[in-house]
């Protein structure tokens, strides 16, 4: 081994050590991510951006301040609606079961609104950051600014429960009549794998559910929980205006078939993130090495390799739903939610759609996530988005019969492939045979 060698060896041990203990802290702060430092391209940028040179206007109502106006901007259904009264945000002085917070959501982002709050509260979906945060003031203003939040949201939104990226988070929990968590009971984080009978405490639920039962509209008495709990008056609630003054909202649901999408989301879009943030770390620290090393650009590590494809298969297990959790009977909403869900499509030659629901043994009649459409899923690198779409066609078209996708039938899988062909241009040629 001559002289030269032997430094090179030395130079890659010393950066993967530099990189190593840069990646332990903070790794989404540094580059090639740059989360706080990186502007954003989001629904929320772009809208200001229409605001600031007078292509649109946000309207003051003195009840909800801002609020119907941005979810018109930001095409927000006021039947996505969820009340949620554990103060677990950041306006926590302003809610609790008589006041909880309304959420409001799409595909692309997330609204939080509290009754006479000092801001509302929005979390933007970025193809390139993951989650970016803003506030709104609620007092009005000739020019209302999107402030991006980069500090306290973090705190909560960056850690274990969201991959370790900015994400976005839904959590289960006994609550009190203030309230407060009773964080000595446990909390849960919540997506379409979680059980139903450990979801929505903390949140108020509307919505018929037979005889399965869950946490939400419950309000614990005590400081301390027995368990199991008595919720058999939280079960099958219609109506909330024995709970909390309904009228001071701009909807009376808190739709049960809105939470169960919403926590679907949020486990795809904080996996889209994960997928996308490590392609791009891996892919840069190839790249350096390659050039200390005087290697061809496009050379990829075996590590590089194996990283991309570990949050490759964690993301395909998302989108098509493995593990999701059984429904043990039909579920109905209260609100038009279901039906305006439905119907935003795309829709194949036959009528089909990924956003077709079930809500009778799972979420979705073909389970397959309708997230393969946005902007979070088209922004991943190339890399990754072409290793997902291959393991999606090898699982869809039975070239992998694996355990962990028994939940789809030979019917789900050409159903799937059928509806992708028809409504996804940018499909890989392969897909098209």
């Amino acid at each position: 081994m001559n002289v030269t060698n032997v430094l090179q060896k030395i130079l890659c041990a010393m950066v993967f050590i530099s990189a190593s203990s840069l990646w332990a802290e903070d790794d989404f702060e540094r580059p090639p991510i740059s989360y706080s430092a990186t502007s954003p391209e989001n629904c929320i940028s772009r809208l200001q951006a229409r605001l600031d040179c007078g292509e649109v206007e946000l309207d003051f109502q003195n009840e909800f301040g801002y609020l119907p106006s941005v979810l018109k901007a930001l095409d927000i259904s006021i039947d996505s609606q969820m009340f949620v009264f554990s103060k677990t945000s950041l306006q926590v002085r302003r809610i609790n079961p008589r006041t909880p917070r309304a959420v409001y959501f799409n595909e692309n982002v997330y609204v939080g609104y509290c009754q006479a709050g000092d801001v509302i509260e929005i979390s933007a979906v970025d193809a390139k950051s993951g989650a970016v945060f803003y506030t709104l003031d609620q007092q009005k203003n000739e020019k209302p600014r999107f402030e991006r939040r980069t500090d306290n949201c973090l705190i909560c939104h960056s850690s274990s429960r969201t991959e370790g990226i900015p994400g976005h988070l839904v959590r289960s929990l006994y609550v009190d009549q203030a309230g407060q968590p009773i964080f000595s009971a446990g909390s849960r984080s919540v997506d379409h794998t979680t059980p139903v009978d450990q979801r929505w405490g903390g949140w108020y639920v509307t919505g018929t559910h037979g005889s399965q039962k869950h946490l939400g509209n419950l309000i614990i008495r005590s400081k301390v929980v027995s368990e199991p709990v008595d919720n058999s008056a939280g079960q099958n609630v219609n109506e909330l205006s024995d709970r909390l003054n309904v009228k001071k909202y701009l909807s009376p649901h808190s739709d049960i078939v809105a939470l169960m999408i919403l926590e679907h989301q949020v486990l795809v879009h904080n996996r889209l993130t994960k997928a996308g943030f490590d392609a791009r770390q891996a892919t840069d620290y190839d790249d350096m090495m390659n050039r200390l090393l005087n290697k061809p650009e496009a050379i990829q590590s075996e590590s590089t390799i194996r990283r991309i494809r570990s949050n490759g298969d964690r993301l395909v297990e998302a989108l098509l739903f493995a593990g999701e959790a059984k429904i043990a009977e039909p579920i109905k909403g209260t609100s038009d939610y279901s039906q305006q869900f439905s119907k935003t499509g795309p829709h194949d030659a036959q009528g089909r759609s990924l956003r077709d629901l079930d809500l009778v043994t799972r979420l979705f009649k073909y389970p397959c996530s309708f997230l393969v459409y946005s902007e979070a899923f088209d922004g991943l690198p190339d890399v990754s988005r072409d290793y997902i779409w291959r393991r999606l066609w090898d699982i869809l078209s039975g070239n992998d019969t694996s355990a962990k996708y028994d939940h789809l039938s030979a019917e789900d899988r050409q159903a799937i492939v059928e509806i992708l062909r028809d409504t996804k241009s940018d499909l890989p040629v392969y897909w098209k045979k």
